[in-house]
């Protein structure tokens, strides 16, 4: 099993946890800042199984119906993160204005704290976990999971605050009015991850410092006068490198062949942690001049 699917079987068991947890003692307590974060959860849960199918699915071989593979269902997974986020920060941004306008007391404090406590440490180790393997796998899904399990580090922690606050002061708006300020947090945090996703879906260039290494490998070759139609995309862990090289018009295929073999090589190289799939096309004059 890849490591990045053990990841997401790890996040999956450690949502199920919460969920229970948190549920359980946001039903009984009437917090809707500790509901919102069970929700979360909840949602945390969804997304981390989705995570797994896609992982599951996107590592498959190409094959006559897909082949440059199933790469894309990485970026599709993440935007679907993203949506369900921004829907889940909907929803408790709702139950907070309704909390706000018909104000009930919360039962259950020293339960919710410990709850909260519980869920901090626990997520906390997690998104160490998530971000360990995002960073040795370089892997969008895992990347934006490990974004979405820090949100509710964050979010934890301010509800542990807040109802530090309540049981101190007695002020129960203080409860919803952190709903809300953890739901535009949400948002804030989700559009990264949907903007990333949809860029890699429109097969966006890669960013420009990989590409000036690009140039900097294909023109380091001496025997390579020009290149042109430099075309880049990033597919989950997949990158697409297609380029015309320019060579003497005397130069045998050999020779042109094993200097297109060493680029390759080299681009491998600078992206060893993807899948890279390179096209170098060997032209003997710039052909772009005429188009």
């Amino acid at each position: 099993m890849r490591l990045e699917r053990k990841a997401t079987v790890v996040s999956t068991s450690v949502a199920g946890i919460l969920v229970l947890l948190k549920m359980t003692v946001g039903i009984l307590s009437g917090s809707v800042a500790v509901l919102a974060s069970a929700i979360d959860s909840f949602l945390d849960l969804t997304v981390s199984l989705f995570n797994y199918f896609a992982l599951s699915n996107s590592e498959k071989e190409a094959d006559d119906k897909f082949n440059f593979g199933r790469s894309k269902i990485e970026p599709l997974a993440a935007v679907i993160e993203g949506v369900v986020i921004s829907l889940s920060a909907t929803f408790i941004f709702y139950e907070a204005l309704v909390k706000i306008t018909h104000t009930r007391e919360m039962n259950h404090m020293s339960a919710s704290i410990w709850v909260m406590i519980a869920s901090f440490i626990i997520t906390a180790g997690l998104v160490i976990f998530l971000n360990k393997i995002a960073k040795t796998t370089n892997n969008m899904v895992i990347k934006a999971d490990a974004l979405h399990y820090k949100t509710d580090l964050f979010s934890n922690g301010a509800i542990l605050f807040a109802l530090g606050l309540i049981a101190m002061t007695g002020e129960q708006l203080i409860d919803p009015i952190l709903g809300i300020a953890i739901a535009f947090y949400m948002v804030y945090s989700a559009i990264p991850i949907i903007k990333e996703g949809i860029l890699m879906l429109l097969d966006a260039s890669l960013e420009k410092e990989d590409i000036e290494k690009i140039v900097k490998i294909i023109t380091s070759e001496d025997l390579v006068t020009d290149y042109h139609f430099l075309q880049t995309r990033e597919a989950g862990s997949d990158i697409f490198i297609s380029v015309h090289a320019v060579f003497n018009m005397d130069i045998s295929l050999y020779d042109a062949h094993a200097i297109t073999d060493n680029i390759e090589n080299n681009l491998r190289e600078l992206f060893k942690d993807k899948q890279t799939h390179i096209l170098i096309h060997m032209d003997p004059y710039d052909d772009s001049i005429s188009l």
